[in-house]
Formats: structure tokens, sequence, C-alpha cells
């Protein structure tokens, strides 16, 4: 008998839901930060400077007055990961910070809002937490500010302590962020065994799969989900496509199998959130997953335990990174601050706390920050919901990085043109 539906009513409200994504807007964060800035809103702070003093590090912070308030908006959970670290920050450089103004916000709708503060003049946002969708269309808009060498005094040596891995995900950011946490993505196949008796081991089986259980089977919009995105950008290599890194002139198979895939879905989920929470309700019997989403709500409660994943043959890793994004326009005292945290969290201390539960499984983006560094909450729950097959997976299949930046969000416009346009909900 399939017990998902007797156990789901219960566990939907988990304090750490709130790290899966749930969206908050912006209003909040404006109401909150309109009294934060007025003390620093000199010359320096007019949309578009981005640029810090040419002193050292520690001097510069010290040009701050006293301690400010950080306003940071999450546009990809990566809150989950960092919040006990910029709650030691603070707790060890009271001088510095005085307040973490924290808030979530869709990555599509973020950018438009930064540029229309960027364009007032007043830029009420100092850090943004995003994924390579929103550092996209960042890079493609100019809103973001480069730390690379700008600032490189800040941060010395962080290329050289990145993993070989992370630090090819650093080049997507054109030297306008830094990764702060990666994660060898997908796509992978997430399944309730009590529905699904074999699951699909290529993209004709998943078709011919959806086709006989019509509206079980579904993925997010992937301009908001790093599932999503991950399927999307994945499917060029397993379907042989001509040149998996130009969806415009290079992936006819993948548009192609899109659209028939389309004929036997529902509908698109605006983000993952909702994704898991219908996959776990029982509404669905099958979706696209990553290594954290796969781990993460199981170990939360959302997702039976005993759910299954599966790898498509030959399959290619789509890995993915999420990064510390600066807009331009803040004052160079705010932005020394900003640094200074950006700096802490990746410290291999700070660093070792990423592993949380599984949500971006590994989690840490620098050399040498193992498992057994985390806390041991943290390993208990890698040691109990972490896949053994995994370790074989990872080692077995080929790893790519994302599509750069105007790759993606072409990718990201076409499938919202030509696939999702009439079945995504927000």
């Amino acid at each position: 008998m399939d017990t998902r539906v007797v156990r789901r009513q219960s566990r939907l409200g988990s304090p750490r839901q709130r790290g899966l994504g749930v969206l908050v807007g912006l209003v909040g964060l404006a109401v909150a930060a309109g009294c934060g800035h007025p003390k620093d809103q000199g010359a320096g702070s007019s949309a578009g400077s981005g640029t810090a003093s040419s002193a050292g590090p520690a001097s510069r912070v010290a040009e701050a007055t006293g301690p400010v308030t950080i306003n940071i908006v999450d546009a990809a959970g990566t809150l989950q990961l960092v919040q006990d670290a910029l709650e030691l920050y603070r707790t060890k450089h009271p001088d510095k910070v005085d307040k973490f103004n924290t808030t979530k916000a869709p990555a599509p709708e973020l950018p438009n809002k930064i540029k229309a503060m960027q364009g007032a003049g007043r830029m009420d946002i100092d850090l943004v937490f995003g994924g390579t969708d929103i550092l996209a269309a960042g890079l493609e808009q100019g809103l973001w500010t480069r730390i690379l060498p700008d600032h490189a005094d800040a941060f010395p040596h962080v290329l050289d302590s990145y993993t070989d891995q992370a630090r090819e995900m650093q080049k997507l950011a054109q030297d306008q962020a830094l990764a702060v946490v990666f994660m060898p993505a997908g796509p992978l196949l997430e399944y309730n065994p009590d529905a699904v008796k074999s699951p699909p081991t290529t993209p004709a089986e998943l078709l011919a799969w959806c086709k006989d259980h019509k509206d079980r089977f579904l993925y997010a919009r992937p301009s908001n989900s790093g599932p999503g995105r991950t399927f999307l950008m994945g499917l060029p290599y397993l379907l042989g496509d001509k040149d998996p890194r130009d969806p415009i002139n290079g992936w006819d198979k993948t548009w192609a199998f899109l659209k028939e895939l389309d004929t036997c879905i529902e509908y698109y989920p605006g983000g993952t959130t909702a994704t898991m929470k219908e996959f776990g309700e029982g509404s669905r019997d099958m979706t696209m997953t990553v290594t954290g989403w796969d781990i993460n709500p199981r170990a939360l409660g959302i997702v039976p335990e005993q759910d299954k994943v599966a790898a498509f043959k030959e399959m290619t890793w789509i890995n993915d990174t999420q990064y510390m994004i600066v807009p331009r326009g803040l004052s160079p005292a705010r932005l020394a601050v900003v640094l200074d945290v950006m700096a802490f969290l990746l410290e291999p201390a700070q660093q070792a706390l990423t592993y949380d539960k599984g949500y971006f499984y590994p989690g840490p983006a620098v050399k040498g920050v193992t498992l057994a560094m985390a806390p041991q909450a943290s390993q208990d729950v890698i040691k109990q919901f972490g896949r053994p097959e995994y370790d074989d997976w990872l080692a077995k299949f080929p790893h790519q990085r994302p599509l750069d930046a105007k790759a993606m969000v072409a990718a990201f416009r076409r499938w919202d043109d030509e696939v999702g346009a009439r079945k995504t909900r927000k």
C-alpha cells in the first residue's frame, strides 16, 4: 500500500521548510531598509558607483561610522546554508554589523527590482545570494559590482582556495560574484517506487512513461528552479544535440523533445518547492531533481524517505553553484562591510556549515572542507538520507558547467515562449 498520502499534513509545517525556497516579496525589505541607510548615502552611493576606496580590507571596514544593518535578498535558498554563519559574524563583529535583514524573492523578478532601485539612485539591497539564473540575468543587464580584481585585496588567493569544479563554476561569474557553495546537481529522476516499478533510463523512456501516465510527471519552470534548469541544460547531452552550449541554434532535438513531453504534463510550477510538495503528497509520481533536492526534502519529511532516484544512462552532470553577488550602487563604507562578510563566509569553518541537511549537497566550495568538519547533525542527516550510488555516479559520468550568461537567458526565454507559456503557474 502507498503510504504517501497519510504522511503529509503533519510535516509540511516544518520550521526549516522556509529554507526550501518559500518566496517572499521585497515589500518588507523596502520598509525595513528605508531606515537603515541614510547615514551611508553619501557621494559614493549613487547607482553605478560600486567602488570602495583603495585602502586595505581592515581600513575600508573602519570607514563606516558605526555598525550597519546589512540587507540581504536570497533568490536561491542559500540562507538555509549560511544563516548560522551570518549570525556568527554579527556576534564576532558587533562594531561592523548590528543586524542582517534577510528576505527571499523569486529569481526572475529580482533583476527588475534592482534595476529600478539603481535608476532611482538608492540601492536598498546590499548582498544577493543567487544561482546561475539570477547571476546570468544581472550580468546581461549590468547590475552587479565587479569583485575581481577590483577588490582582490579582500579575498587573498580566493581562486586558489576553490575546489577544481567550484573554480570552473566561478568562471560563469565573469568576476562579478563569488561562489559560496557548490553542488554537482543532476539531472536526476526522483520517483515513488510504489507507483513506478521500472524508472526510465533514457529521455525516450521518460516520454513513453509520461504519455502512459498523463499528468503524473512534472518539473518546474527552469528560470526559477535548480532541478528545472538542470534538466533543461542536461537534455542536449542526453539527446546528442549538435551544440549543447547553444540553445538557439544547437538544441533542435531538445526543443522537439520538450514540446512532445509537454503533451502529458498538466502544468509547470513556478518553483521547486511547489513541485516537491505535490510529489511528496502523492499527486505526482515522478519529477526531476538534483542531489540536494533529493536529500533535503526527505530529511525534512516533505518527501517520503523511501522514495528513489534514478540516473539516465550516459548522463552528463550539470554542476550548480550559488553565488554572493553585490548590486552596483553601494557606498564605499557599506561595500567594505559586505566584502568582509563575504570573505568570512568563505573561511573553512563557515564552509563546513554548508553541509546543512543536504540542501545543496555537498555544499562547500572551498578545498579541504570535509563532512567530518560539519556539525554532528549534518553528519547524521547525510549518513541517513544520502545515497551510496551518488559516489559511483559522480565518478562515472562526466561533468559540465551550466550555460554562459547570455546563452542561459536565451534558453530560459525560449522555454518560456515555446514550452511553458500556457501552463506555467506562479
